[in-house]
């Protein structure tokens, strides 16, 4: 367990067990999510996040894909809920698409800058 986002993967399993409730949206829980965040978990999670509102068609025709995508999220969120790194096989699942990740910079100068770089395909680090 890593103390130091112990926090914010109790927020997010708060937001991630929201949206798996129908209480908020995807959409939502990815403008409510923590901006610049450097923890595989968290950038995993977002991706499963993305990926559980991408196949929105399939889980609509599709119950059995739906019961096992509603259990993958409920356990990423149970994982984090409890402070714990989310298993690496998971983590290792979504590492292609990072650098495509559309989370959220800090509303700041360093913020603004991550946001332009990574718009214009340049690696800033």
């Amino acid at each position: 367990m890593n103390k130091d986002f112990t926090q914010d993967r109790q927020y997010v399993a708060t937001l991630l067990r929201h949206v798996r409730l129908g209480h908020i949206s995807v959409r939502e829980a990815m403008l409510n999510y923590p901006r610049d965040t450097q923890d595989e978990s968290l950038i995993a999670a977002y991706h499963a996040l993305i990926h559980y509102e991408a196949d929105e068609d399939i889980r609509a025709r599709d119950l059995l894909f739906r019961e096992e995508q509603d259990d993958y999220l409920e356990f990423i969120y149970t994982t984090l809920e409890n402070g714990e790194d989310l298993p690496q096989n998971i983590i290792d699942a979504y590492k292609e698409f990072y650098d495509n990740a559309p989370i959220l910079h800090e509303k700041n100068t360093k913020g603004f800058w991550k946001g332009f770089w990574k718009n214009l395909n340049v690696n800033d680090k």
